[in-house]
């Protein structure tokens, strides 16, 4: 670096006074808008730099705000989705609230107009069976719930009573294949057994092949047991099919339509008839027209009367001459030949004149 300096010695410091009076002369002279030409030129100079460590301060405080506005918001999703969920629970407890309302409402209505006296109970487990056939209920013998009794639901029967114990019950379902109860149809009044087989599906058996039951059918507790009263329902006909020595009668249990919470255990039966069949075509009820809205009928109007007016006509006066009572058979028949229109007699005006007197 020395070396250099010394050799453009004096072409260093010719620069050097040359930079120093394009300085000095930029500083005196001025431009059309009264400002100085050094000033000029640094601004020039500055400028592009400036925009670029403005352009960058500029990005980086919109990266920062944008990163702080994304916290504000991630935490707001947080906060909505903990509301959301929070909404959703309470939602799902009321709706399940109202159900247990609304089951609970039909149970008490149903155990007001049984002929039956039950007590009501809610299943609080089921037991470690593999077939999942058995259940207890809250109520044991402190309710008067003993060995045996019949437990049904609004819509059908569920099982009966196997274990009793002072606040609760284990109770054995119509599905398990330990299960047994009389059953009767109730078109034809076939009687059988119906028996779980740890299916959805219980089975009639006991049932010959010439005895008739129709796909569809119902069937009712008989009442023959000694566990259910008479006239309860059982179930529905899912498939019958005549088999190697009975009838092959499956049926869809009614009793576990609308699921299994509450039940009623039945502590005095009473015996109800089977209902009959239900008509295929249900009346329907139409309501009477309002009195201002009834039309009166229409006044026969004078006209030629046709054929089978005159027929009847007829046979009507037929009847009056000979006093005969149409649909009396001890009248005997009536005399559909007589003359209903007799010629009228001569009239007893004078002749035209030029006719001749009728002979005496």
């Amino acid at each position: 670096m020395e070396f250099l300096l010394n050799r453009y010695r004096n072409l260093t410091v010719l620069l050097l006074a040359i930079l120093s009076q394009l300085i000095l002369l930029a500083y005196q002279v001025k431009s059309n808008g009264d400002v100085r030409l050094i000033r000029v030129w640094a601004v020039t100079a500055v400028t592009p730099l400036a925009r670029v460590v403005e352009a960058g301060r500029a990005s980086v405080s919109r990266f920062f705000d944008d990163y702080f506005v994304l916290l504000d918001v991630r935490e707001e999703n947080k906060r909505m989705r903990r509301d959301l969920d929070r909404i959703s629970m309470e939602n799902q407890y009321l709706r399940t609230e109202l159900e247990t309302a609304d089951r609970a409402g039909a149970l008490a209505i149903f155990q007001k107009h049984a002929p039956s006296k039950t007590v009501a109970a809610q299943i609080i487990m089921n037991t470690t069976d593999s077939g999942g056939a058995e259940v207890f209920v809250n109520r044991g013998s402190s309710s008067g719930v003993k060995k045996g009794m019949a437990v049904i639901t609004p819509a059908g029967i569920v099982g009966k009573v196997v274990s009793v114990y002072p606040t609760a019950s284990m109770v054995l379902e119509i599905t398990h294949s330990n299960f047994a109860a009389g059953v009767i149809s109730q078109k034809h009044r076939v009687h059988g057994t119906l028996k779980g087989q740890d299916r959805a599906l219980v089975i009639v058996d006991d049932v010959q092949n010439e005895q008739i039951v129709d796909p569809d059918e119902w069937f009712y507790t008989s009442g023959e047991d000694g566990i259910f009263p008479k006239g309860l329902h059982a179930g529905q006909v899912a498939t019958v099919r005549a088999g190697k020595a009975r009838k092959e009668i499956y049926l869809t249990p009614s009793g576990f339509q609308n699921g299994l919470e509450e039940v009623l255990i039945i502590i005095e039966g009473v015996h109800a008839p089977i209902p009959d069949t239900p008509s295929a075509g249900q009346p329907v009820y139409l309501l009477a027209p309002p009195p201002d809205s009834v039309v009166a009928p229409a006044p026969s109007l004078p006209g030629p009367a046709s054929e089978a007016d005159r027929v009847l006509d007829r046979y009507r006066k037929i009847g009056e001459i000979q006093k005969h009572v149409y649909g009396d058979r001890g009248s005997g028949a009536p005399d559909y030949n007589v003359n209903v229109n007799p010629k009228s007699p001569p009239s007893s005006s004078p002749p035209a004149a030029g006719s001749k007197p009728p002979n005496p």
